[in-house]
Order: C-alpha cells, then sequence, then structure tokens
C-alpha cells in the first residue's frame, strides 16, 4: 500500500473474514509469534470484524468489537462497554493512518450498537498510539501471549 488509499468497512463476507483472518495470522502468529491457538477464539464467531482494504483489494488491516454477552467488560457503572481487538495492520501499511482509520471505523460501529465506551487491552508499545486516539491506560501491566499489555478505556 503506497498510494495511502484505503476503505474501512465491516467485514460481512466469508471473503472478508478471511481477509481479517490472514491479516491476523500475517502479524501476531508470524511476526509476534503468538501461539495459533491463542490467536483465534470462540470470540471470532460473534465478534463484529472491521477490515481496512486498499484500492487493489488487498487487505490491510482489521480489528474486531465484542459486546453484549461476549464482551469481557460489559457494565462499568452507567457505562455499556465494547472490547476492541485483535488490531492488526500489515508491515506495509503502518504508519499511514490505516490502523487510527479502523479503531474510529471500530469505535463508529460501537456508538451504532449503543455502547458508551470502548476497553482494549494494548501491547505496551503501542500505548501512545492509543493515547493519541483518546483512550487511557488504567491498571497494572500484565503478559497476555507472553507480550506485556495494559488495559485502556475511551468513553465515546
Amino acid at each position: 500500500m503506497t498510494t495511502g488509499s484505503y476503505e474501512v468497512r465491516v467485514a460481512r463476507s466469508e471473503a472478508d473474514r478471511e481477509a481479517c483472518f490472514g491479516v491476523r495470522h500475517e502479524v501476531f502468529v508470524v511476526e509476534q509469534r503468538v501461539p495459533k491457538d491463542l490467536e483465534y477464539d470462540t470470540y471470532d464467531e460473534v465478534a463484529v470484524h472491521v477490515l481496512a482494504v486498499g484500492d487493489d483489494g488487498t487487505a490491510h488491516g482489521t480489528g474486531r468489537l465484542l459486546h453484549g454477552e461476549a464482551a469481557t467488560a460489559k457494565v462499568d457503572g452507567d457505562l455499556t462497554i465494547g472490547s476492541l481487538g485483535r488490531l492488526a495492520v500489515t508491515r506495509g501499511a503502518r504508519g499511514l493512518g490505516v490502523g487510527a482509520a479502523l479503531v474510529r471505523g471500530i469505535e463508529d460501529v460501537a456508538r451504532e450498537l449503543g455502547l458508551a465506551a470502548v476497553d482494549l487491552h494494548a501491547q505496551t508499545h503501542a500505548l501512545r498510539f492509543y493515547e493519541r486516539l483518546g483512550y487511557v491506560a488504567y491498571g497494572e501491566e500484565f503478559p497476555d501471549a507472553g507480550i506485556a499489555h495494559r488495559a485502556m478505556r475511551r468513553v465515546l
């Protein structure tokens, strides 16, 4: 992806979902060496998957939103919360705004679902990225798949 031109959309077809899983495999399983059995879970069946596709049809990024019973943090006080996860951008598309566009697309879906906030578990190297998008870290650092993470939230 060199033009910076891409579309962010909800993955509605089986081909879109496979493209999402392909990006996740490339980023998490291959690059970060997350075991395949940890990367894919039963939540993939109920999540809303979002996909970033370039003008040429190539998938450049993905993320998912869990809500309702599937969300890890459903309600906190008066907030109904969704969980953003599995955000991944291919190496060639990094630094082009794809990740930020995916986060905003997932937040749009969250608003459409009536959610008041979005939580996520950020790899610690990505904290500044999420902070620039309005997320605030809370709680202690914790390991997930052998990678340090922090919980973060953004009220919509």
